[in-house]
């Protein structure tokens, strides 16, 4: 749930009365983060029923031949991944979706940075998002909604981010805190998403879930337009390139963070499998059955929200306190320490299945994985994006920041080819499997950081 936050600061003309008329902040940081909320609630509920909705309608006969397109979409990725099973080819789509739904935004900053202005950006990927979200109703025009959407949150998710440093001058101490508040935004959003719209996509109709995402990106959209008098200024201008040569030492530098990168798309590939096969493996296996009610499957997602939120500030303690006592890790061992809990995690759902005897597995098994993971998550991501940030030449330092999204690219991407292995393996093998991919970043990051990784420990 990090987001990297580049972009330099807008010219501002706020007033005196703005500048603090939000619990402190300014004006137009309260619209920010609601309208970014509300597109969260849009995003992380229609995650959720994805994989779900593909595997158990639209992609079953009768239903798949009515999407415009697909047969050849079909074929084109099985040019490339081989045969797909209905399930395979559901992971796959996902993987691809998660792929291209997070890389995207670095086209869509870049764009809205030199070309379009912020404003205009965010207002284009809202008006996209909500038309994806709507077209998710007309199963015939699944693969344009798809399309919207990735296209949509392209453009709104970079420059809505960057338009919260945009409201404080470069000096304000108060931007921390602005974008402590816009990253609970974020995390209310998504940990409401998958209650409502998946409570209704499960029990209703899957289309009623994917109507309240879009009726919440309207939401949010409304909440935007309405504050645009109190948002930042920003005049799109095509920037020079940047002549500033790179020195040896730059070099070896960029080099290693490329190689850092690489190694956490391994981190991304598991973390991916969360929003991906992990869901059909909690419908299949999970006994979800509490005092005669059925947990329906995508409120597991907010459980995943909820545990990070739950953990950060621990995190954040433990590291204070180590930092007082100088035993704080360095950011390539938190990054190890993070891929060996997640590992650890995905350890524990394989040791579920061995437990079961073939038995609907134990709720508590899912709600520890979910505990677990969190802190994997927060002792892996945030750290990775800080250290590129900071370590990075100032000449590439953008382009390298982008490079972290394609980490997250290639490992969704990854996961979804790996998800046919669930009908393959054994349930055990193949969350072993992926502890023995997350682990093998540990192992990496420890072998490398004395020589190739030498550069990045501060």
């Amino acid at each position: 749930m990090s987001a990297d936050i580049t972009a330099s600061i807008d010219t501002l003309k706020i007033s005196k009365q703005d500048d603090t008329a939000f619990i402190g902040h300014p004006k137009g940081l309260g619209y920010i983060i609601f309208a970014e909320a509300w597109e969260r609630f849009s995003f992380y509920g229609m995650q959720a029923l994805l994989v779900l909705y593909l595997s158990s309608y639209l992609l079953q006969p009768g239903a798949i031949e009515q999407v415009i397109g697909f047969s050849g979409f079909r074929a084109a990725l099985e040019s490339v991944f081989g045969n797909l099973s209905t399930q395979a080819l559901a992971t796959q789509f996902v993987g691809l979706y998660i792929g291209f739904v997070y890389f995207m935004p670095v086209f869509g900053g870049l764009i809205g940075d030199r070309y379009l202005g912020r404003t205009r950006a965010v207002i284009i990927g809202a008006v996209l998002m909500a038309i994806g979200h709507f077209l998710m109703a007309v199963e015939a025009a699944f693969l344009f909604a798809i399309l919207f959407l990735i296209l949509g949150s392209g453009f709104l998710k970079g420059n809505l981010a960057a338009q919260v440093g945009g409201l404080y001058k470069k000096d304000d101490t108060r931007i921390d805190a602005g974008y402590s508040l816009y990253t609970i935004a974020i995390i209310v959003g998504a940990f409401a998403a998958p209650l409502v719209c998946g409570t209704l996509g499960e029990f209703y109709g899957w289309h009623y879930g994917f109507g309240a995402a879009g009726i919440g990106m309207i939401i949010g959209m409304i909440i935007y337009l309405s504050g645009r008098q109190h948002l930042p200024i920003d005049k799109p201008t095509t920037k020079q390139k940047d002549k500033t040569k790179l020195s040896k030492s730059d070099v070896n530098l960029v080099l290693s963070i490329i190689l850092l990168l690489a190694i956490t798309a391994l981190y991304w590939t598991a973390q991916s499998q969360v929003w991906n096969a992990y869901p059909l493996w909690v419908q299949a296996r999970v006994d979800r059955v509490i005092f005669d009610m059925t947990i329906p499957v995508t409120w597991f997602q907010s459980m995943d929200t909820f545990a990070v939120l739950l953990f950060a500030p621990v995190v954040l303690w433990l590291w204070k306190r180590q930092a007082a006592r100088k035993t704080e890790p360095s950011d390539l061992n938190k990054i190890a320490i993070g891929c060996a809990i997640f590992a650890g995690a995905c350890l524990w759902l394989g040791s579920s299945e061995i437990n079961s005897n073939a038995a609907p597995i134990n709720l508590l098994y899912p709600v520890v994985f979910h505990l677990i993971c969190s802190i994997g998550f927060l002792y892996a991501s945030p750290t990775t994006l800080a250290l590129v940030s900071r370590a990075a030449p100032a000449s590439v330092n953008a382009a390298l920041v982008g490079c972290y999204y394609l980490a997250i690219f290639f490992g969704g991407i990854f996961s979804g080819w790996l998800g046919r292995y669930a009908e393959i393996l054994s349930p055990a093998n193949f969350w072993f499997m992926h502890g023995a991919i997350v682990a093998t970043g540990t192992v990496l990051i420890i072998l490398l950081k004395g020589s190739l990784l030498k550069v990045l420990i501060r």
